[in-house]
């Protein structure tokens, strides 16, 4: 009954948004877009009568809440996780993609490079690969499988390398020079990220300072003056 209730609310355009998302999160995804939906108009109303029956101001503060609580809902459920998922995805791009690049100079072709590296490699990105495989097996062509993969995946950085490697199949252009240019496009990008990490330090020395260093050394100058005021 409720996934009808669903269905007459959302149309089945903004149904499939969510699922996309949801089928972005991999292993942390535990619900459909359905059950996501269900989940969050019923604590919503709970949300909005707990407010309402337990607050001075509840007519006020209910709505409130529980419109803060339904975006809330979307924010730690999907979007925290995704944006988790899609640095976790980075991270191991760099060196899921030197291993393929290796298993390729080998002679191999690209999906046996493909098995060879899954075989070696644990990660979630490898995971997403496997499969790409198995789709295979039960009749996809890999570049089928591989497209299908894309849509399961949220980072970009990760879906531009599968996208080059589809169109150098497709056009028939040398894998391996695709391989060496997405691999000096992450070391780039990877190298760029710890410089923008290293950046960042001064501003939080600067803020850690400011909310306990600073107040340490007034309490030190000041404190022999606070403590004869004190007495007298």
């Amino acid at each position: 009954m409720g996934n009808n209730i669903i269905r007459k609310i959302y149309r089945y355009r903004r149904i499939k948004k969510v699922q996309d998302q949801l089928d972005m999160l991999g292993d942390k995804n535990k619900m459909d877009a359905i059950t996501f939906y269900n989940y969050r108009y019923l604590t919503t109303i709970i949300v909005f009568f707990l407010v309402l029956y337990n607050t001075n101001l509840g007519y006020i503060t209910a709505p409130l809440a529980m419109v803060l609580y339904y975006y809330a809902f979307y924010y730690v459920f999907i979007t925290k996780p995704k944006n988790e998922r899609i640095r976790k995805l980075d991270r191991e791009a760099l060196y899921f993609f030197e291993i393929l690049t290796l298993t390729l100079e080998s002679g191999r072709n690209l999906e046996s490079s493909i098995e060879a590296t899954v075989m070696n490699v644990d990660s979630e990105l490898s995971k997403e690969f496997k499969q790409a495989l198995v789709d295979v097996k039960f009749g996809k062509t890999l570049l089928e499988a591989l497209e299908d993969m894309k849509k399961r995946i949220p980072s970009e950085t990760v879906n531009n390398i599968i996208l080059n490697i589809t169109q150098t199949s497709v056009f028939g252009n040398s894998i391996l020079e695709t391989m060496y240019n997405q691999i000096d496009f992450l070391r780039e990008k990877q190298i760029l990220e710890i410089k923008g990490e290293i950046n960042k330090i001064p501003n939080k020395i600067s803020i850690i300072s400011v909310l306990f260093v600073v107040p340490l050394i007034l309490l030190m100058i000041l404190g022999p003056f606070i403590i004869e005021f004190l007495n007298i």
